[in-house]
């Protein structure tokens, strides 16, 4: 399992501009974004190898996104397989290449996440 203290540290410092908070809870960093949604960033602990990191947009504007690497059969076309991103609604999955390393992960999503809230605004 990654170093949870030091990969939250490296979020509050690196995406100060678009993070309210973030908090250890649970095996997991949730990081609140100044958009009043939600990032949760997941290893397990069983298998390390596997994630989920999931932007929770539900309440803001009915989209969620989330890249893991749940090894479900019906994915298996992907050439990413079994990374996938689930993008804007559940049933939308298209292929992932956000990166194995945790803390390129949460660079590769936080960035995401940084453009798509700079395009939101007016």
């Amino acid at each position: 399992m990654p170093d949870l203290v030091a990969l939250k540290a490296l979020i509050d410092r690196e995406y100060a501009d678009i993070v309210v908070d973030s908090k250890i809870i649970d095996g997991k960093i949730r990081v609140f974004l100044n958009d009043e949604s939600y990032v949760d960033f997941w290893w397990s602990e069983v298998s390390p190898e596997r994630f989920a990191h999931h932007w929770n947009r539900l309440h803001v504007d009915g989209t969620i996104y989330r890249h893991d690497n749940a090894p479900h059969k019906r994915r298996q076309y992907l050439s990413t397989f079994p990374k996938h991103c689930h993008s804007g609604r559940e049933d939308h999955v298209i292929e992932s290449h956000i990166p194995d390393d945790p803390a390129a992960a949460i660079r590769f999503f936080l960035d995401m996440c940084r453009e798509m809230l700079s395009a939101k605004k007016p």
